[in-house]
């Protein structure tokens, strides 16, 4: 109605030929609302249903939303740009989600919170009903990566997949988000978690899939890929970071044993050992660097917060001492290269001592492999946290 005020909660349902279940879904949030006194919309936000689920909704009084570009993440963006409530309550219309329960999540948010997560699993209080979940997401799956989450970016939840969620617009807004696939969810627990937002979780019982016309558009296997890809993309320290920091333990160690020809537990530790550590050397050099690149990219690009120690980091590591460093890890490097090809010359470059040889061509080679490596980066990762509009 033009110039009425605009109501406290958005209820926004993301629809793909949902017409087994909608109705229901939106007649459970029609009731709630009511019964509790919360001025409130309901959104449908149609992803291109065939079914006439979006009759059925408008029917009802919902509104619909339609979105045109495909996928979970983008029918929930377009539902939850589109909601005028202050704060929005997002669930599947496939009746798994019990929208008679939407009041916990309404009393939480008016207490301050900015998102409140539902949790179906026993280790948050929630239900399961028979049915409703498959064992291999529920004892392994959902557990382990809620696990990561809580472990990686600390964030306090006991479901990392349920879907019945509700937030302040004001704090979705401020996420940015970018994902339109089922990450969608995911990406929204993760950066409240490394913004430190306030969050909360309220336990929930999860239902069978009320569908009919069609199977759940989850796939077990494709959709746990995915979550652990995002986990890694989003967490550097873990893709790249710390095995980086450990093949150049690992490395560092075998030259320490190979360099001076050590014997330890009846192994000789020779050239052959040098080689492989170079390897690890130059690996977690390299791992390390796209660690660092990863993160100064993600925060530019807004899809991770500002960090003090990268900044801090920035301010020792400039451009220019990345240029030094280098440059002289390049003229030893190459400086080695030049005494082994002198002892070549000096033996009328014939045959020469392949064991002594080699302690002079695999440091310099690998020296000058991570000069390299470092003025190259150094400009990368100056190119990449260039200030833009």
């Amino acid at each position: 109605m033009e110039g009425a005020a605009p109501p406290e909660l958005s209820v926004v349902m993301p629809c793909l030929n949902e017409a087994d279940t909608l109705e229901t879904c939106i007649r459970k949030a029609q009731q709630a609302v009511e019964s509790h006194g919360v001025v409130a919309e309901i959104i449908v936000a149609d992803n291109g249903s065939t079914d006439g689920s979006q009759d059925i909704a408008r029917e009802l009084g919902a509104r619909v939303v339609d979105v045109h570009a495909r996928g979970y993440g983008s029918a929930l963006m377009g539902g939850i740009t589109a909601a005028r409530g202050r704060f929005v309550l997002m669930g599947d219309a496939d009746d798994s989600y019990d929208f008679l329960e939407l009041p916990k999540f309404v009393d939480a948010l008016r207490n301050g919170h900015d998102l409140v997560q539902g949790c179906r699993l026993p280790r948050g209080g929630g239900t399961v009903l028979p049915g409703a979940m498959p064992v291999l997401h529920r004892r392994w799956g959902n557990p382990m990566f809620s696990w990561m989450a809580r472990t990686w970016f600390r964030a306090p939840i006991n479901d990392i997949y349920c879907g019945m969620r509700g937030f302040t617009k004001e704090h979705y807004t401020s996420l940015e988000q970018r994902c339109t696939g089922m990450e969608f969810a995911t990406e929204m627990i993760i950066k409240s978690s490394i913004t430190r937002a306030d969050i909360a979780e309220v336990p929930i019982t999860l239902h069978p899939d009320g569908r009919k016309a069609h199977a759940p558009h989850l796939r077990t296997f494709r959709d746990g890929w995915r979550t652990l890809r995002f986990f890694l993309l989003y967490s550097p320290r873990w893709l790249f970071l710390l095995p980086g920091l450990l093949l150049l333990l690992l490395g560092t160690l075998g030259y320490a044993l190979a360099l001076p020809r050590l014997e330890a537990f009846g192994v000789d530790f020779d050239a052959h050992t040098l080689l492989v550590s170079s390897l690890a050397l130059i690996c977690g050099y390299q791992s390390i660097l796209f660690a660092l690149s990863t993160k100064v990219f993600a925060i530019s690009e807004r899809l991770l917060p500002p960090d003090p120690r990268i900044d801090q980091v920035g301010r020792i590591l400039t451009l220019e001492r990345a240029l030094l460093v280098g440059a002289v890890a390049i003229v030893i490097g190459i400086g080695l290269l030049l005494v082994a090809v002198n002892e070549w010359r000096l033996g009328d470059f014939g045959q020469l001592n392949y064991a002594d040889t080699m302690r002079l061509v695999v440091p310099g080679v690998t020296l000058t492999a991570l000069g390299l490596q470092t003025v190259l980066s150094g400009f990368f990762i100056s190119v990449l946290g260039l200030s833009r509009r």
